[in-house]
């Protein structure tokens, strides 16, 4: 790859970050702030769409002071921004009203609508996943019938980081990979009519922007954001991409059966594939380009477990979760099989379940202390990742396996992956993923990479390799055969252990308009077999749902039984 800087824009759930590239890979300037939420109303989570751009154009300042450098130094530019979510202008490209983001859960009501008509389920086959209720679509239905007169008035559909590069270049475009999350065929990887139709959402057709590859050029540095940026006016920028997309991206992940599995707020596990393959434990949205595709099964039961014991344990100390890190590491010399450690399920913000789950310890003994129970927490939240892992190995074989986040740059947290999956695993000396993930997108738009392929061959990284202890992952596949079998049994109580919601709880909304005929046929309600490109029929609403006696009774003979082990699913030649 050719000489130059790069700019990766990463503007996350609570901060934005500006990081300054080498080709290779290497950091060279960080400018970084935070960017408020705004709460004021309840279940709305928003962002002021013009005060976020003014931070994050203060970043590339920081950034470019950071490292020494002028506007004319960077080759390009690319963005990445937190997926989902919504960002609307006017017919004039103004703002119309607050950025919606994927935290906000406002929508609840018009999503459980959908459910129990089955429209999610028949949306199966033809998007590849079931819409979220903070997905695109599910709120632009709550603003058609909430707000009228905004959802009138809407000239253009945005994601976060579609905003962001519309500030930087004047130009409208989406890309490929933020354009799936709601509202592409899934086979055909263009906009699809029928999904608008189905959805009620069809007169918003001519508000969806030009869809590009991550890796095309959306256009060049504006004289107005050169002014507030300090970048050159003609820079190039990319089209860009979905968060989670660019911190694969960013740790080389990018080709067919490249697996990625990433420790933060939310259990991320994406695989790429050459080819749609739809099943009912992960979204299967597209890659990078078109003829790509990427199978991801994300809950939010990860590593903010561990910030949130950190919270109450050292509530003064914001570096508390490294440091108890740091504590349970120190004590992983006990070998883990001569020392018993209560399980965790990691669920305080969400699990994989559709039941809504609450996080629970099992098995603690008045000898533990707290680095047990804070290894126990460590173990729960793999022992999540591993239950999407299992999921998406139903997809196809895997080439490789990159772990991120989670205190996995430390050795024995990579370690304890590996032993945990069952697989060969390893780990990126890479910081900042998600921009460079960005940043390699900008590669390729301004000339410096032929392919998001040849940008990452390019990077002088050294991955950390782990290999499974052979004992210990049996060991661990009789652990997480208990951790998975008590969650089923844990599962019909989770219901009553949630507090009652009360009337403010976003009741259900029905959907009124009805399903286009060419939809209801080719997708009636059924789901798709993963990879068969067949349907299987839907279970029968007459069968009697299982007694939690009979759930209890299943799930000890499941504690009982020899796991399978992850390992025994061949790794992809």
């Amino acid at each position: 790859m050719s000489t130059g800087y790069l700019i990766g824009i990463d503007c996350g759930s609570s901060s934005a970050k500006s990081v300054i590239f080498a080709t290779d890979g290497r950091i060279v300037g960080l400018g970084q702030a935070r960017v408020a939420q705004i709460t004021d109303t309840p279940r709305h989570v928003e962002r002021d769409m013009p005060a976020t751009w003014r931070i994050v154009a203060s970043t590339i300042r920081d950034a470019l002071a950071d490292a020494g450098l002028t506007g004319t130094d960077i080759a390009g530019v690319g963005v990445t921004a937190h997926g989902d979510g919504l960002f609307l202008l006017d017919r004039n490209k103004q703002p119309l009203g607050h950025g919606i983001m994927s935290l906000d859960s406002r929508a609840y009501g018009i999503h459980d609508g959908w459910k129990s008509e089955g429209l999610l389920d028949r949306m199966m086959p033809v998007a590849g996943q079931r819409p979220y209720p903070y997905s695109a679509t599910t709120l632009l239905a709550w603003i058609k019938r909430h707000e009228p007169e905004r959802f009138a008035s809407i000239g253009i559909v945005f994601f976060a980081k579609d905003w962001l590069r519309y500030c930087l270049t004047g130009k409208i475009a989406t890309d490929l990979t933020e354009a799936s999350t709601a509202f592409t065929d899934l086979h055909s990887q263009s906009y699809s009519p029928d999904i608008l139709s189905a959805l009620g959402l069809s007169e918003i057709s001519a508000a969806l922007p030009p869809m590009l590859d991550s890796c095309a050029l959306a256009g060049t540095i504006s004289a107005e954001a050169s002014a507030l940026t300090g970048l050159a006016e003609g820079t190039p920028v990319s089209a860009g991409l979905h968060d989670v997309t660019a911190a694969a991206v960013g740790l080389g992940q990018v080709r067919p059966g490249d697996m990625t599995v990433t420790a933060g707020t939310f259990s991320i596990n994406e695989v790429l594939r050459d080819h749609p393959v739809i099943g009912t434990e992960w979204a299967c949205r597209a890659g990078y380009r078109k003829g790509l595709w990427n199978c991801m099964a994300i809950s939010p039961a990860s590593a903010s477990n561990l910030e949130w014991m950190a919270r109450y344990v050292a509530p003064d100390d914001p570096e508390a979760a490294a440091r108890l890190i740091e504590a349970t590491i120190a004590k992983f010399a006990t070998g883990r099989t001569e020392r018993q450690i209560p399980l965790y399920h990691p669920y305080l913000f969400g699990s994989p379940f559709e039941t809504p789950a609450t996080a629970s310890f099992l098995g603690v003994q008045s000898w533990h202390d707290r680095a047990d129970l804070f290894r126990a927490m460590i173990e729960g939240t793999i022992f999540n990742h591993r239950h999407h892992v299992e999921d998406l190995l139903q997809t196809g074989g895997v080439r490789q396996i990159g772990i991120s986040g989670g205190g996995s740059r430390r050795p024995e947290i990579g370690q304890l992956f590996a032993d945990i999956l069952g697989r060969p695993v390893m780990t990126s000396p890479v910081r900042e993923a998600g921009a460079l993930g960005a940043a390699l997108t900008a590669a390729v738009a301004c000339g410096l990479a032929p392919s998001l392929e040849g940008a990452v061959d390019a990077l002088h990284m050294q991955p950390r390799q782990f290999e499974p202890d052979a004992a210990l992952a049996r060991y661990y596949d009789a652990v997480y055969g208990r951790y998975l079998a008590i969650a089923r049994v844990l599962e019909p109580f989770w219901p009553s252990l949630h507090s009652d919601q009360g009337d403010d709880y976003p009741k259900a909304e029905p959907q009124h308009e009805k399903l286009p005929e060419n939809l209801a046929a080719e997708a009636a309600p059924s789901l798709a077999m993963p990879g068969s490109g067949k349907v299987a029929p839907p279970p029968s609403e007459a069968a009697t749902a299982p007694t939690i006696t009979q759930t209890m009774t299943a799930a000890i003979a499941a504690t009982q039984a020899p796991a399978v082990p992850i390992g025994s699913i061949p790794l992809q030649h």
